[in-house]
């Protein structure tokens, strides 16, 4: 079986996993595109995949200077028979499956969990204390 081969069993996985978190932001965001207006959705959406452009960079430039070095100190090691023969550096292309899949992964794993919380606004003091003085209230009257 080649790398390739037990990559596609796992990517597959990852891609599945991914279709459903598209589908789950698509359902959920007809509701939020409906209160919004359409130029802040477009300026949200392009500061979402410019911020996805450079995550994916980093984490593929820092993929190929590691997997170069563990592969250099001879950590790892790859049966020649079982690689494409394409390499980045000395790590086969293969190598770069699992930082593709982390990426698809992680943030399809958030989406489906529940995504980002609008955050609750703090309790004032004089909040606190409306809600003393109406539970006082009811209390008095009963």
């Amino acid at each position: 079986m080649t790398y390739w081969a037990v990559n596609a069993v796992f990517l597959a996985i990852v891609a599945v996993v991914g279709v459903l978190a598209l589908v789950t932001a698509a359902v959920r965001g007809r509701a939020a595109r409906a209160s919004s207006s359409p130029g802040a959705s477009t300026r949200r959406r392009r500061e979402a995949v410019l911020g996805a452009g450079i995550a994916t960079g980093v984490l593929l430039v820092m993929t190929a200077v590691f997997d170069n070095v563990m592969i250099g100190i001879g950590l790892v090691g790859y049966d020649a028979a079982r690689i494409s023969g394409v390499f980045v550096g000395i790590a086969p292309l293969e190598d770069f499956a699992y930082a593709v899949a982390a990426l698809v992964l992680l943030p399809s794993v958030w989406v489906l969990l529940g995504g980002p919380k609008a955050p609750r606004a703090p309790r004032t003091a004089s909040a606190a204390a409306a809600t003393a003085a109406a539970a006082a209230s009811k209390e008095a009257r009963s």
